[in-house]
């Protein structure tokens, strides 16, 4: 090994320690900070008044962006006008739009925990050699201050030197090994970083849509709503009766019976739900299509393998595993994100929609012959009793943690959705109902 071979290694193990020691600018120079301004120098009026400008105008683009989304959500509502159809339909696309954008920031937040994991991964690599690599280091600086003496000078010195170089020549290889993977790994490094800010910047445009199209579904929301503003006042006696018979209730079962004998929209939209006719198969596909329709679109037990699921998640516990009460679940439990969008798995009315037990907020759908969907667990539901819902239709938003006490007790820190069927009053299993893509795990 050369004494050139030896300075370049000394260089390219000197570059390798400092990136090694600046975590996160792996590919930045050594910065020289100046030194600070000499005492009693204040910063310049102009340069105040520059930053507070900078700041005003900030403020100021952020009113306007949120000014022209509520004139252009004011334009929607105005073209929609009185037609049930354009609403419906503008409702499903948005609540697609949110369930879309929720899945490509569960995707970005997962792709950053392996990137963070890969980049950890690598640091640590870097970190277990960096002993060695300075010892070494230390060595070849200490070679080039003391340079080999004159042979007739010191035979002495030669020989100490001849010896030096012998321990280096068996050295300098390996190292010269370690180096090329120190780089390695420093480039992979930068690699990764890369990556990670890239991934950043995606999330954080998918955030500002999200923000922006539960802002539009709000409005949507609000529309829909004041569209049934003429039946306000029956709504407001029928919800405090549907409570009041709610804690009466004995059971889900008798729930569903009550309410549907004693409240009137309840009873109406039972009744519709008896004598609703499905379209016939041939139809179905078109019925499904029509955001205007008033009965479902087909039968719901013709509807398995077609549903799906109500929000994006995990699902953490199926029907009929151990409750761990010495019985078995009688639902579907999915933890999701904080704020998730929760959309109606079937069409159907509304024949529920309040707090009950221990469920937390209770929303039971009437599917027709003799099928209930019961959702529970949101923190708040937006349809009202009586009304009908479409596959697809938002009827509800999850809150920031757990609702329920069944939630509570499994020890989850996310919202948790529960979905439970029945076929006349009594639980059915689910899962024969969800469409293939629905069975993948998303959250």
């Amino acid at each position: 090994m050369t004494l050139l071979a030896g300075r370049f290694l000394l260089g390219a193990l000197g570059a390798s320690l400092f990136l090694l020691g600046v975590p996160g600018h792996a590919q930045q120079p050594l910065q020289i900070t100046p030194p600070p301004p000499a005492t009693g120098v204040t910063v310049a009026p102009e340069a105040a008044k520059g930053a507070r400008q900078e700041e005003l105008e900030k403020v100021l683009a952020e009113q306007k962006k949120n000014a022209d989304i509520a004139a252009k959500l004011k334009a929607e509502l105005d073209a929609i006008g009185e037609d049930r159809r354009k609403l419906n339909a503008l409702l499903i696309g948005s609540a697609a739009t949110i369930r879309a954008v929720e899945d490509r920031i569960a995707a970005a937040e997962g792709r950053l925990n392996t990137l963070q994991t890969n980049e950890d991964t690598v640091r640590r690599s870097l970190g277990s050699r960096r002993a060695v690599i300075a010892e070494v280091l230390a060595a070849l600086q200490r070679v080039g201050r003391r340079p080999p003496p004159a042979l007739m000078v010191s035979p002495e010195d030669a020989l100490q030197s001849v010896r030096t170089a012998i321990l280096l020549g068996a050295v300098l290889p390996d190292m010269k090994i370690e180096v090329d993977t120190l780089v390695a790994d420093l480039a992979e490094l930068v690699r990764v970083r890369s990556e990670i800010a890239s991934e950043r910047d995606t999330l954080g445009r998918d955030l500002a849509a999200l923000s922006q199209e539960r802002m539009r579904m709000t409005v949507l929301v609000q529309e829909r709503q004041r569209k049934q503003s003429e039946t306000e006042k029956a709504l407001d006696a029928e919800r405090t009766r549907s409570i009041q018979l709610a804690r009466q209730a004995d059971n889900l079962k008798d729930l569903i019976g009550k309410i549907e004998q004693e409240i009137a929209s309840s009873a109406r939209a039972a009744a519709a739900a008896r004598s609703g006719t499905p379209a016939d198969s041939k139809n179905s596909l078109a019925a499904l299509t029509d955001p205007g329709r008033l009965a479902p679109a087909i039968a719901f037990a013709s509807a398995r393998g077609s549903l799906p699921l109500p929000l994006n998640g995990i699902r953490i516990r199926e029907f009929g595993v151990p409750d761990g009460l010495g019985g078995t679940e009688k639902g579907l439990s999915v933890a999701s994100r904080a704020g998730a969008q929760v959309t109606a798995p079937c069409d159907g009315w509304v024949v529920y929609a309040g707090p009950f037990r221990s469920y937390g907020q209770l929303l039971i759908l009437n599917a027709g012959g003799g099928y209930h969907v019961l959702l529970a667990g949101m923190e708040r539901i937006s349809v009202d009793l009586g009304q009908f819902v479409l596959t697809g239709e938002p009827v509800a938003m999850m809150g920031g943690g757990p609702q329920s006490a069944a939630a509570v007790a499994i020890g989850s820190s996310q919202p948790i959705l529960y979905i439970e069927f029945r076929k006349d009053g009594a639980p059915v299993d689910p899962s024969p109902w969800w469409a293939s893509d629905s069975e993948k795990v998303r959250g």
